[in-house]
């Protein structure tokens, strides 16, 4: 049992870290001090529920769906071109940047935009419901190995969501956080492109 926790941890942390929509949204949530536990809460619980429902079999179900797999890729596509454009005018507009200088973005705003970067972002289903399932169906503990899989969710998104906050100190000139947006919003239009070329 504990073989197939290890290998559904280390397979789950190895493809987490990767850098993608969901992980910069953390890591600014992070910076800013806005909403981390519940952020981190929502995407350890969202990694949790979409690798059990891969444990479970459902990636099968999806696959024979492509009309399914073309709305999540060409909607998330969508959202990742939007907050890109964001970024980079956050990245361009100096005044808006350091935390401190704007108003906090209300919990169900932040909320309902972490479900975003989570639920259409085709790469997330790809990761849990597909691989971490179908690799799950060769361990003779799957369920165990699902676990370990949500685990690494949990310690990674905790780590992003409250080690972002010591590199606040870093980031408290408003040229860091043009380079951090500017940055972000190449990662965005990057994953966007990917998905629709893909």
């Amino acid at each position: 049992m504990l073989t197939s926790a290890v290998a559904g941890f280390s397979i789950s942390i190895a493809l987490i870290v990767a850098i993608g929509a969901q992980n910069a949204f953390v890591l600014r949530q992070g910076l800013r001090r806005e909403h981390v536990v519940p952020v981190v809460l929502t995407c350890a619980a969202s990694d949790a529920l979409l690798i059990m429902a891969g444990v479970a079999g459902v990636g099968s179900l999806v696959t024979g769906r492509p009309g399914l797999l073309m709305a999540i890729r060409w909607g998330g596509a969508a959202f990742l071109l939007c907050y890109a454009g964001l970024a980079a005018r956050r990245a361009l507009r100096p005044g808006a940047l350091l935390p401190t200088e704007r108003p906090p973005a209300t919990l169900g705003a932040t909320l309902l935009a972490c479900a975003a970067f989570t639920y259409l972002n085709p790469h997330v289903y790809l990761d849990t419901v597909l691989l971490l399932g179908s690799v799950a169906q060769q361990h003779p503990h799957r369920w165990v190995f699902g676990a370990g899989a949500a685990l690494a969710s949990v310690v990674w998104f905790t780590a992003l969501g409250v080690g972002a906050q010591r590199l606040a100190p870093l980031l408290a000139r408003a040229v860091a956080w043009r380079v951090l947006d500017a940055v972000i919003a190449v990662v965005m239009a990057g994953l966007a492109v990917a998905l629709l070329l893909g």
